[in-house]
């Protein structure tokens, strides 16, 4: 089973950690599940870019974006080339590093 490593962010895991993620599931569920309140307006269809995130390390593994995801990660704020939005990334079998970024769309945090 693939590890979700997450970087410390002071609001969402200030200590980091690691989740254990079935393949094949959703990311930004799989945060959810495990209690990091990752923002998600849209309810998950990929509608908002407020569950942008930073694949850091592991990202080769994953499906490329689609069109969809593409033209939402242009509204991201901070957006990289490790950008992708958590609720349409499926993990595989390969261990990934997520970093989540100091803003977002809706809502800005400080450190």
């Amino acid at each position: 089973m693939p590890i979700v490593h997450l970087l410390p962010h002071p609001d969402l895991c200030p200590q980091g950690q690691a989740i254990d993620v079935k393949p094949g599931k959703s990311l930004c569920e799989s945060l959810l599940k495990a209690g990091v309140a990752i923002e998600h307006a849209c309810e998950l269809v990929a509608a908002c870019s407020t569950c942008h995130v930073y694949v850091r390390k592991g990202g080769e593994s994953l499906a490329e974006p689609d069109d969809n995801e593409n033209d939402q990660l242009d509204n991201a704020w901070g957006l990289d080339a490790q950008s992708r939005l958590s609720c349409c990334v499926k993990l595989a079998e390969t261990d990934i590093t997520v970093e989540f970024p100091k803003h977002t769309r809706n809502h800005a945090r400080e450190y």
